[in-house]
């Protein structure tokens, strides 16, 4: 399976979780289990979620043949996304923090953006 069709079907999937993830914290009571502030959290989370995936898809649908930095970018911005939006999930829902995860997914994500844009400026189309 090439690169852009492994960003798109993850996008789809990304963003129907996204989705799901801001019905729950609008409809359930996740104070009850997680911080008074979960609700918050999960939009955070559920925000990046959708922003990184809808980037995702532009990367799936607009590469045909990304180049090496473009490849790499898209494929630091997947688990970026699952590490730090998961982590915030956990939290908002548990009111336990996993450390470092969070950090560590939103470097990924800051890293990714760097990355796609220097793979811009050296690519010659």
């Amino acid at each position: 399976m090439s690169l852009p069709r492994i960003w798109r079907t993850a996008a789809a999937f990304l963003a129907a979780i996204a989705v799901a993830m801001g019905a729950v914290a609008a409809h359930l009571p996740i104070e009850r289990f997680g911080l008074p502030e979960g609700r918050d959290i999960v939009r955070e989370a559920v925000q990046m979620q959708m922003w990184h995936a809808l980037a995702l898809l532009a990367l799936g649908v607009g590469l045909r043949s990304p180049s090496r930095l473009q490849a790499l970018a898209g494929c630091m911005m997947l688990p970026g996304i699952m590490l730090f939006c998961g982590a915030l999930y956990v939290t908002a829902f548990s009111g336990h923090h996993l450390g470092s995860v969070a950090p560590t997914g939103g470097s990924l994500l800051i890293l990714s953006w760097i990355v796609l844009g220097v793979g811009f400026l050296a690519r010659h189309d």
